[in-house]
């Protein structure tokens, strides 16, 4: 079958690679109808997460038909439009059981290379690294799908492609980060970065009763899908003094009730700090620029919630002082997938929001790599590419 591949750093090619197959009892093989680029993919494209190894099949953001399942396979049958939470959980260990599912204890099998640096380990997540499994990503014709039962979901008949799939990931991880902010009526809340995740945590903001949702970027294309979209009041950061300062302007001094950073370590921003991090970033000294967290948490209210979605490796300069003594709640995780899908695909049969407008170019899988420089480079208005393999 096709596949886009990392080959190195900046280097993605489309090349043939061997079908998947049924490894488990419990796995199925999907044909890919659909699948997305996502931000925390041009982390280790620019070279920024390690252990990934020249012909890794990327992408984790994507839906389906199912073509073959294992014997085991109790809920998912051959011809079934399903789509699939990017974080693999295995539905038995304590972490899925309670609904944590990117936390899952039996799903990387790769665990050695994550404990040095985080002390324990994630579950496992398609496409993205060998310290977080090794499997086979979602750009290609085909993928395998382990513990199919408890990471398909089924697509209801009514709703296109695009109103489905960014429930695999974009939608999943930004109402996540909405519900972690236990949004009360009346709150006001501000969201770092205007890209699919941004945009559809600042949609879930008002769906759980925000009055005022404000999203924060520089592109003209991004804010006017925040204003028009998701309804919100946005910031220009490159037009302002300081997003800080205005974001208490607009909130009479107080700061957001909740801020939600879904940016993450390649934050653009203006100023030292951000030359700093820049550069540091550049001779590897660490990971991360932490723009757009810094001013979360200086913006935040006193007592507010803090909300990060946006992946992060080592980051220095990090205001913990701020945090403790404004009585800030710290809330953070990757996506737990399997206990949002069902809800959002509820919300989307039901016509409370549809993310299909985040779907602004089409291309094929040969097209791939094209597609990633015009996403990574927000070239031509460019939300999301969606590839259709």
């Amino acid at each position: 079958m096709r596949a886009l591949c990392w080959h190195d750093v900046n280097d993605l090619r489309v090349r043939s690679v061997p079908d998947p197959e049924i490894v488990n009892p419990r796995d199925v093989v999907l044909r890919v109808t659909m699948t997305t680029p996502c931000g925390s993919d041009l982390h280790f494209i620019d070279g920024y997460l390690p252990t990934m190894r020249e012909g890794d099949v990327i992408g984790h953001e994507f839906m389906g038909e199912v073509v073959e399942t294992g014997r085991k396979v109790e809920d998912v049958s051959a011809g079934d439009r399903v789509v699939v939470p990017s974080f693999i959980g295995c539905g038995s260990c304590g972490y899925c059981r309670d609904d944590l599912w990117s936390l899952c204890d039996n799903t990387n099998p790769n665990a050695e290379l994550q404990e040095p640096i985080l002390g324990d380990t994630t579950a496992g997540i398609y496409g993205y690294t060998h310290a977080f499994g090794g499997y086979a990503g979602s750009h290609a014709e085909y993928v395998r799908v382990p513990h199919a039962d408890e990471n398909c979901f089924h697509v209801p008949d009514e709703l296109e492609a695009e109103q489905a799939l960014f429930a695999s990931d974009a939608w999943a991880t930004g109402y996540m980060g909405a519900d972690f902010c236990d949004i009360r009526d009346g709150d006001t809340v501000a969201v770092w970065g205007c890209g699919g995740v941004g945009l559809m945590a600042q949609h879930s903001a008002a769906l759980m009763g925000a009055e005022r949702v404000i999203g924060i970027d520089r592109f003209p294309e991004r804010l006017r899908a925040a204003r028009n979209e998701a309804g919100s009041e946005t910031i220009d950061y490159t037009a302002v003094d300081s997003v800080v300062d205005t974001l208490k302007e607009m909130t009479g001094g107080r700061g957001p009730d909740a801020c939600i950073d879904a940016v993450g370590m390649e934050a653009h921003g203006t100023g030292i700090e951000y030359a700093y991090d820049r550069a540091k970033q550049s001779l590897r000294l660490h990971t991360d620029r932490g723009t757009a967290l810094r001013q979360a948490i200086r913006a935040c209210k006193k007592g507010g919630t803090l909300s990060i979605l946006g992946v992060y490796g080592l980051l220095d300069k990090f205001p913990m002082g701020v945090v403790m003594n404004k009585g800030l709640t710290v809330r953070t995780a990757q996506q737990y997938g399997q206990r949002y899908v069902p809800e959002l695909l509820e919300y989307a049969a039901e016509g409370d929001l549809d993310p299909s407008y985040l779907a602004t170019h089409e291309r094929s899988l040969e097209e791939g790599p094209a597609a990633y420089d015009m996403f990574k480079h927000k070239e031509d208005g460019c939300i999301r590419p969606v590839l259709t393999p």
